[in-house]
């Protein structure tokens, strides 16, 4: 059944090609797709988490769940805990007969650790903490302790002075750390209370050294997420003497440490310096001295995971280079590593390692596919589940990688999804899908959700394309660095550079091309329907930012926008602050701008979107905005997934390929929706 589905789904059965039919926006809240894998220790099988989403108008309101099975090297796949659940963190026991995983099963208040035995029965609670959520955890090597991470119990008194009224929020203030405690596995019998190590401050991570003498720890100042981006530190605490013995100097935003399995080696994923906006950098620390060195120097990409050997001083890492990936393995003492899957096979993530270093498991995805399971041996790689066989039946538009110089000479590229079914010298409507951060960029392999077109909008007759503007990662620090103090400077101009070029091709129709994106993108939206309003016939902005000057003082992220972003405050320079906003540029706008933004966004304040539609409302503009209640910066449950889908293809068609000048209406017929389901299931 693997093997035949993916044929199909790379297209190598033309018999069955010409019954196959293409993705659509119904297909899209059906999509599943592996979360989290974890390599067995003998290597033979795979434990991972399969995200699967609710099904509309039938389940109640929520997030995907998180399904937990097992799959061994021949790809024979085993369901262990399935249904209305949501599984996390899973880790094997050392000896691969249990697997240990996060979740609130029955009557579970509060998130507690499970095992299950892989050999067949109930899955067992081991662990639960009295009055408050174990957030996460790690089994000591020997699995007889277990650091966990864990937010301190409300007073009980909160709830009964919150029934009474007493409700004060004070911003930012009396906010609680997150702790580290060490249970014994033998004595965890009931709920416990026990008592957090010595270690000041919010403990945001935490890894064990191979012997179970010391744990690498990770904090922050408090628990904004400004501190967790601009302040984080790794340490070494030592659990004999309960203090922390060795703190390592990093600067900027910081990610992932491990230890070396002799103990003598931390790597580290950091950033260059507090500038560097993301963590790319893999560095290496020596224990004996504190020294900490770029492993790395001068790497043109950006390293995303890595995994040391368990028998020697050998590093496995997974790095992003342009818009494809690669697995390598690298020694201490050296700074060249070899490659053991290279680039265009598929794009990598989330990697673990056998006890034998002769298997390593991870995610990947493709043009043709979400993320699955794959297992690394040598220098071949195999694809073990298939979450999704219904794929294997659907058509798959054209799909690679273009390149192009900007007007300025800077190398730019993209991700280019043709029409399906295209034919050379017919030009299409587009649209652009532009990426957050903007220290992100997108990558050549599934390029399809809820609020991205990709085959989807290639199968409606849209060539769809994925920028990554200057300032995206993926091409070393200084090109990450380029859009820094020139807010929709030049790396907008990249936009109108890449639409031109798609013109060029001949493959675009100039007077129909659109641009969506969440974030940053939602940003690059907003300016493509003021500023660049000459360039964009529609327009969908998303969680967007529309006011410079306002986003600074209510977003969550403030030091990071000056430290990575902006190099400057807004009191500063005022007048450019302003006139890098799209809300300076509105009374120009001829570009329909549909608005949509979750009502509960830290990071971008929901105002921010109300401040673009008041001022293009008032002077006549087509604008719309729709708001979403219970979500953040992105739409994470599945109903509101599925109403933006919606919305966001009908405002394209409605401009790029119906041609209509009037907005689209802005009902969704829900209930009759809602009435066919349940027709269907009498």
């Amino acid at each position: 059944m693997l093997k035949t589905s993916l044929a199909l789904a790379i297209g190598l059965s033309s018999s069955l090609a010409v019954a196959a039919t293409s993705l659509t926006v119904e297909d899209i809240p059906k999509i599943q797709s592996v979360l989290q894998t974890s390599i067995s220790p003998d290597g033979d099988s795979v434990a991972f988490t399969r995200s699967v989403p609710r099904e509309l108008y039938v389940d109640e309101n929520g997030t995907n769940y998180s399904e937990l099975y097992v799959v061994d090297d021949e790809g024979v796949e085993r369901p262990f805990i399935t249904g209305s659940v949501s599984i996390k963190s899973i880790q094997w026991s050392n000896d691969s007969k249990n697997i240990y995983f996060l979740a609130k099963l029955k009557d579970d208040k509060f998130t507690a650790l499970y095992q299950i035995p892989v050999d067949g029965g109930q899955a067992q609670k081991v662990l639960s903490l009295k009055d408050t959520s174990i957030s996460s955890y790690q089994l000591s090597p020997n699995n007889k302790q277990l650091a966990i991470l864990a937010m301190p119990a409300a007073d009980k008194s909160e709830k009964e002075l919150k029934k009474l009224g007493f409700m004060a929020e004070v911003y930012e203030l009396d906010l609680k750390d997150k702790q580290l405690f060490i249970v014994d596995l033998a004595k965890a019998d009931k709920p416990l209370t026990p008592t957090p190590l010595n270690i000041a401050n919010y403990v945001s991570d935490v890894n064990w050294a191979a012997n179970g003498e010391k744990l690498l720890v990770k904090t922050q100042p408090t628990a904004l997420i400004d501190d967790k981006y601009t302040k984080s530190q790794w340490h070494l605490f030592d659990i004999t003497s309960n203090q922390v013995t060795m703190s390592f100097a990093t600067e900027g935003k910081l990610d992932g440490a491990e230890l070396s399995h002799d103990g003598r080696y931390i790597a580290i994923l950091g950033a260059e310096d507090k500038h560097d906006p993301a963590t790319g950098r893999l560095f290496l620390a020596d224990t004996k001295t504190g020294e900490v060195t770029d492993w790395l120097p001068n790497f043109m990409g950006h390293v995303v995971d890595f995994e040391w050997s368990n028998k020697r001083n050998t590093l496995n890492f997974i790095a992003n280079v342009g818009t494809h990936s690669f697995v390598a393995s690298i020694k201490t003492g050296s700074n060249k590593y070899k490659k053991i899957i290279k680039e265009g096979e598929f794009i990598a993530s989330n990697l673990s390692i056998s006890d034998s270093d002769k298997t390593l498991a991870l995610r990947g995805n493709t043009a043709v596919h979400p993320n699955e399971v794959f297992i690394i041996r040598g220098t071949k790689a195999q694809r073990l589940t298939d979450s999704n066989t219904w794929l294997g039946d659907k058509r798959f538009a054209k799909q690679e990688t273009i390149s192009l110089k900007a007007r300025d000479g800077v190398e730019i590229d993209g991700v280019l999804v043709y029409p399906l079914d295209y034919k050379k010298g017919t030009r299409y409507p587009l649209i652009m899908s532009v990426h957050g951060g903007p220290e992100s960029h997108d990558k050549d392999g599934w390029v399809t959700n809820y609020s991205r077109p990709g085959q989807m909008g290639a199968a409606r007759g849209y060539a769809v394309f994925y920028p990554n503007y200057r300032g995206s990662t993926g091409k070393g620090v200084d090109y990450s660095k380029l859009g820094q103090n020139d807010y929709a400077g030049k790396e907008f101009d990249d936009l109108v550079d890449f639409k031109d070029h798609l013109v060029e091709m001949g493959l675009v129709d100039a007077k129909r091309v659109g641009i969506t994106g969440g974030s940053y993108g939602g940003y690059a939206s907003a300016w493509g329907a003021t500023k660049l309003t000459e360039h964009f016939a529609a327009s969908v902005m998303f969680v967007g930012v529309t006011n410079q000057l306002s986003k600074f003082g209510t977003t969550d992220i403030s030091n990071e926008m000056n430290l990575v972003h902006a190099r400057s405050y807004p009191w500063d320079k005022w007048q450019w602050y302003l006139e890098r906003s799209p809300i300076y540029w509105a009374g120009q706008s001829k570009t329909p701008l549909l608005i949509m933004h979750g009502k509960d966004d830290p990071r971008v304040h929901p105002a921010q979107s109300m401040e673009l539609y008041r001022y293009m409302k008032v002077q006549g503009k087509d604008v719309r905005l729709v708001y979403y209640p219970g979500e953040g910066h992105g739409n994470r449950k599945v109903a509101a997934q599925y109403d933006y889908s919606l919305r966001l293809m009908r405002w394209m068609d409605n401009y790029l390929i119906d041609g209509n000048k009037d907005m689209p209406a802005f009902e969704i017929d829900h209930a009759a929706k809602l009435k066919a389901v349940k027709d269907a299931n009498k």
